[in-house]
């Protein structure tokens, strides 16, 4: 089980740290990907352009190649059952705990104004999400890793409180490490909502990809041979590594540890294997909007499925509690 905030357009963190991953498991696993759409509530309150966003989320899901007839999609908030189990999961976590997470202080620093208590307990909700499904997978990128520790956490205190209900989730991607996608600029991770001119998005166009990639940070080069790279030089290897084409990649870290590299001749080709690479997915993602009632089947059958889910969990998590009376 997994899912993605629509607070904005997907980018290649979004695909590299959890949408291939969500491909590969729709094969193998009983699977549940959500749209997280609650979740975004504590960051943006405005919900003017809320639907669109879930919508434009799903296109891409599915061009990106999940299947709704192998994997359960649907949006966060059409199932009930989840705010009953965040709830309960609420009395098992601290405020200092909360406090400690990464994410809230990065985003309390972000929103000074609005530091609302479902911020604070995002943790809470990510992990009742999880729960929910009594999922043991969770194909995450790495930046999620603290919540996820949390989450086994809720799930071991719930079971030591109430018994065996839950098992401990665990991040899942086939044995690889978990990828977390540099940005353009060498500051940190792509994001879907900050920083979007060093951000390669999903939807992109191919000039404006290749406006971003020209723009990357980079130097002058190295003077002696097999000098370290820098972290924002690394990035852009790895940025090409992302996209497949490995012999580029062994040609230019050639031409780098022999002080022989053109960054301006990189870019243009790692540009190019971006465009090969985003432009099927955003092709296709258009056409699917344009279906709205397409996508609209897909949701409510997903939700029907997770419903059904999270009520079989719910039903055993009241009488664990002790508030199923008859």
């Amino acid at each position: 089980m997994s899912g993605i905030r629509p607070t904005g357009i997907l980018h290649l963190g979004s695909y590299f740290g959890a949408l291939q991953n969500y491909v590969k498991l729709q094969h193998e696993y009983n699977c549940y990907f959500m749209v997280a759409d609650l979740h975004s509530l504590t960051t943006h309150p405005d919900t003017q352009m809320l639907r669109q966003s879930v919508l434009h989320v799903v296109s891409e899901y599915l061009a990106c190649g999940l299947d709704p007839e192998k994997a359960t999609l649907y949006c966060q908030s059409a199932v009930f059952e989840t705010s009953e189990l965040y709830f309960y999961l609420n009395t098992l976590a601290y405020k200092g705990e909360l406090e400690k997470t990464t994410t809230f202080k990065d985003k309390a620093r972000a929103q000074p104004q609005n530091i609302n208590a479902a911020l604070l307990t995002y943790p809470v909700l990510q992990a009742a999400d999880i729960l929910l499904h009594r999922a043991k997978y969770v194909p995450v990128g790495k930046d999620q890793e603290q919540h996820l520790e949390m989450a086994r956490n809720f799930a071991a205190r719930f079971n030591h409180r109430y018994g065996e209900i839950f098992p401990e989730p665990i991040a899942f991607n086939f044995g690889q490490e978990l990828v977390k996608v540099p940005s353009l600029d060498g500051a940190g991770k792509m994001s879907k909502s900050e920083n979007q001119n060093a951000t390669i998005y999903l939807s992109d166009s191919d000039e404006l990809i290749r406006k971003k990639i020209k723009k990357a940070k980079t130097d002058e080069g190295p003077k002696v041979p097999d000098t370290p790279m820098p972290d924002y030089i690394e990035n852009i290897f790895q940025l090409l590594k992302l996209t497949g084409a490995l012999e580029l990649y062994d040609k230019f870290k050639a031409d780098y540890n022999t002080c022989m590299i053109r960054y301006g001749d990189m870019k243009k080709e790692l540009a190019e294997e971006m465009i090969r690479f985003i432009a099927p997915i955003r092709e296709k993602a258009e056409a699917i909007r344009n279906d709205e009632g397409y996508l609209r089947d897909i949701l409510e059958a997903g939700a029907a499925k997770a419903g059904k889910s999270a009520q079989a969990t719910m039903e055993l998590v009241r009488k664990a509690v002790g508030v199923k009376y008859f």
